[in-house]
């Protein structure tokens, strides 16, 4: 597993192909909490998502996201689920895995990005849901089970437009 920085993430996710599936385990994320109570910090950062989103669609980039929620969810969780819509919207697939439906399941202990098919990204959080390092495996086995483990997530999670936060 090799550590890597914040801008070789970045790289590696602008280098991309064919395909990016994004798994998230975590029902807040730090990183957003320090400007959510900022409206023009928040549409800042939707629009620059959604920008980003749409470029990808365009080029044929597959995007697939399973977020992971607890019920009821948490204020923090239904205001994702609004910035998901404009996801969905610029062409990102995004379901919902209530943990009622995970139970069975078997996922990495990370957010995990999946892509072009040729190798994981890890998101390693602190106790506070804080970022503190991403990670980078190409070993084709361990692709291939978080291939499998995103698949089966998949499989249970819930179309965006067929859920409702709770």
């Amino acid at each position: 597993m090799e550590w890597i920085s914040t801008e070789r993430r970045s790289e590696l996710l602008a280098a991309t192909t064919t395909s990016v599936w994004k798994l998230e385990l975590l029902d807040r994320y730090g990183i957003d909490l320090a400007y959510s109570d900022d409206p023009g910090e928040v549409e800042r950062v939707m629009s620059s998502a959604v920008t980003e989103t749409a470029a990808w669609a365009a080029a044929g980039i597959e995007q697939r996201r399973i977020k992971t929620i607890s019920e009821p969810a948490s204020k923090y969780m239904r205001g994702a689920f609004v910035f998901a819509s404009h996801l969905v919207g610029a062409g990102e697939d995004i379901r919902w895995l209530p943990r009622r439906l995970a139970s069975t399941l078997f996922l990495p202990g990370n957010d995990m990005f999946l892509i072009d098919d040729a190798f994981a990204m890890f998101n390693v959080h602190d106790g506070d849901s804080n970022p503190a390092g991403q990670q980078r495996e190409n070993d084709p086995r361990l692709v291939k089970r978080c291939k499998e483990a995103f698949e089966a997530a998949w499989t249970v999670a819930v179309p965006h437009r067929d859920y409702r936060p709770v």
